[in-house]
């Protein structure tokens, strides 16, 4: 295979050891990059089993819960002290919950929007002082269908990838200037367990793959001047 602009470059992917964060991960480092992958807990099938020893070596796997203001403070030190400065994040990690408005308890409102955008901002605001500083930086957030339309008994869900999208678009103004371009890609139904989660008996369209490499043309492909966009990924 050959490699693209990601080679020899640093990537952050939050939510590494499944599903699309796992596919962006792996993917990545087969394609040159060294690869700082995190999850919520340490548990078997991260991004390190799909690569081949040499791959491997150049990469790291931590533990992050993204909710945690401490452990993305001690990540994002772990990370910069062994790899350096990332060019590359991507915010992937999320949790969903499938609930009637109407019983949806106040804790597990609060713990979606903490997972899936909250996380996102503060692993955002953790690593960029060090892109900001070399005036150069990919910022890719994992947004949703789920944060263009609305999906029923998905409610926290919905709203904190709707914040997303809004979180992407205002960034990308904030550090235009900066060399900073900042984007999300919204897949529909994907082949994970999140999707049996939120949606069961629903019908993958797509792999985790095929979204990894939507992160891919965004990381090494896309113009510098492609920032503030949604990518949709559901036809």
């Amino acid at each position: 295979m050959a490699t693209l602009a990601v080679e020899g470059r640093v990537a952050v992917v939050t939510g590494a050891s499944r599903g699309i964060g796992r596919a962006i991960a792996a993917l990545f480092a087969k394609q040159g990059a060294r690869v700082a992958g995190c999850a919520r807990s340490v548990r078997a099938g991260s991004f390190l089993d799909d690569l081949s020893p040499d791959e491997r070596r150049r990469c790291v796997n931590a533990t992050c819960d993204i909710r945690s203001a401490r452990d993305v403070t001690s990540f994002r030190d772990d990370v910069q002290a062994a790899l350096g400065a990332p060019d590359i994040l991507v915010n992937n990690a999320g949790i969903v919950a499938r609930e009637s408005a109407l019983t949806l308890t106040e804790e597990t409102w609060n713990d979606v929007l903490a997972s899936n955008l909250t996380g996102t901002f503060r692993v955002t605001q953790a690593f960029l002082p060090a892109m900001k500083a070399r005036r150069n930086g990919r910022i890719i957030n994992i947004a949703s269908v789920a944060g263009r339309t609305g999906t029923p008994l998905l409610s926290a869900y919905c709203a904190a990838k709707h914040g997303v999208v809004g979180l992407t678009r205002s960034l990308a103004e904030e550090f235009r200037a900066d060399g900073i371009s900042v984007n999300a890609i919204c897949p529909g139904s994907v082949d994970t367990e999140m999707l049996k989660q939120g949606m069961p008996g629903g019908t993958p369209k797509m792999s985790a793959d095929e979204v990894a490499r939507v992160a891919l043309f965004l990381a090494a492909l896309a113009p510098s001047a492609l920032t503030g966009a949604c990518i949709d990924v559901f036809g």
